[in-house]
This record gives C-alpha cells, structure tokens and sequence, in this order.
C-alpha cells in the first residue's frame, strides 16, 4: 500500500481510534525551514512521522505541502490530515480550526463528513466533570448533533449517535448538580426550574430519575403535597423498582399519601403521557 492510501486509511479508521488521546500540548509552535520538494516528498515524510507516532512533526510536514503547494491535491489531502494529526496530538483547536478551513474550501468533498466529525469529537474529548462548565459539552453536543444531521446514514452517524449519549448525560448531570445546590439552599423555585429541565430534555439519561425524585423533595418542602404525589407517581409508573422512587414512597407516606395505590388506580391509555405534560 502506498504512502498516500495508508494515510487516507488512516482516516478511516479515526473512529475506532477515537477518546484515547491525553489532555496537554501547549509546546511553542514549530515551522520547518523552507526546503522546495515535491509535495509528494513532503507528504509521504509526514506519513513516516505518523507511522512513528510522531504526530506533532507529522503536522509540520502536512502544513508544509500546504506552504509550499497550496494548489495541489497534496495540499488538500495534508489539510485534513493535518487537522487529524493535531486532534491526536491534544492541539484541540488547532484541530478545530484545520477541520473547518477544510470544510470551508471543500465543502463537497468525500472527506467532508469526517472533517464535521473530527471537529465533534475534538471537543467531545474536552469534555470534564460535571462539577466544571460545560461549555465545552454543549459544543461537542451540537457537533455531534450536525454529524448525525448531515450524514445519518454514515459510521460517523452511528459513532456520533453513541457519544451523544454520554454528553446528554453530562449535560443533565450538571443540571441536578445545580438543582441539588438550589433545593440544599432552600431555593426549591429555582431547583425545580432545574429537575424539570432534566425530565423534558434529558429523558433517556440515567439522570431522570432521581430528577423525578428531587421534584417531589421539592414540592413536600413547599407543602405542595398534590403536585409531589402526582410527580411520584409518573417516577412509581415509569421506575417501579428504583430506588429514588422507594424514596419518594417514604417521603410521601409521612404524609398518609400511598404512591403504589396512587400507581396502580386504572387510568386511560394517555393517562400518564397528560400527567407528565402537566407536572413539566
């Protein structure tokens, strides 16, 4: 296989090797002195660099064939090779910036739904604990979102689709960190802004049900007794065996209100979807 295909196969493969980089970087940029070659030279050095694992002075030799042939379809493949090698080398937004000029300059190009990929999960590879700003989440989260959008039929799609998952997790997980904060404080109106938050627009995280389970903790606090056992009940119906609604049961006993009665009353086939309408 020739230089320029292992390269380009290299790319293919981007998904599968994909999360394993390590923050850091911050080195002083380096530029290579100016030597005229062939851009095919120049290329196929880069590639030498990346069979080393030396992505750094990989990316030297890719933004030289653009220095030095920017018309070229050297040029063009060393552009996203270039943005590649910076995302392996923990130079995020150089990456970031590299992807997007490609996108820019070629936007119909085959390699174009890996540009839009490659820029997801640079910043999905930023993403931190919940207990940071997640700033950095929603930009993996929209990324991620264009990716599936644009290409849905694509393994970037399906990669996209799976990393989705845990950036709403983390988004959600932020949420109730900052509603726990609230209720802590006695804020119980602005907690339940929060909870809420999490039920409508990250239901399918792991954080739904405690969400639900705090949302009643919060109308008990404000003597809502009504509104709590309604909410316990679509957390009884939907989590029969959780234990945050083995929480809200206790809770709400203390206050002669049996959430498994409250469950298991017969109700019409839309009767729950209302009720979750109503408490949001």
């Amino acid at each position: 296989m020739s230089r320029s295909m292992r390269a380009l196969a290299i790319l293919g493969l981007a998904v599968a090797v994909t999360g394993c980089s390590v923050l850091g970087g911050g080195d002083k940029k380096e530029k290579l002195a100016y030597v005229e070659r062939p851009a095919e030279l120049i290329y196929n050095q880069a590639v030498d660099r990346m069979d080393q694992g030396d992505w750094k002075r990989a990316n030297l030799f890719f933004q030289e064939v653009e220095r030095q042939h920017p018309f070229s379809k050297w040029a063009r493949r060393s552009m996203l090779m270039s943005a590649y090698a910076s995302y392996r080398s923990t130079d995020y937004d150089e990456s970031i910036a590299t992807a997007q000029r490609f996108i820019g300059l070629h936007p119909g190009n085959d390699s174009t739904p890996y540009a839009y990929y490659l820029i997801a999960i640079n910043y999905y590879d930023q993403i931190y604990d919940v207990g940071r700003d997640q700033a950095t989440t929603v930009n993996a989260e929209n990324a991620l979102q264009q990716v599936v959008r644009r290409y849905p039929d694509s393994d970037y799609a399906r990669d996209a689709r799976l990393k989705l998952e845990l950036t709403h997790d983390h988004l959600a997980g932020k949420e109730m960190s900052i509603g726990r904060y609230y209720l802590k404080e006695n804020q119980q109106l602005a907690a339940i802004g929060r909870f809420k938050n999490v039920i409508k627009n990250y239901e399918t995280t792991s954080q739904t049900e405690e969400a639900l389970h705090r949302l009643v903790e919060s109308y008990v606090s404000l003597g809502i007794i009504n509104e709590a056992k309604l909410v316990g009940s679509v957390l009884g119906y939907n989590y029969p065996d959780s234990e945050w609604y083995e929480d809200s049961y206790k809770l709400l006993s203390n206050y002669g209100v049996d959430l498994n009665e409250e469950v298991a009353k017969p109700r019409d086939r839309g009767y729950w979807s209302r009720l979750k309408e109503r408490i949001l």
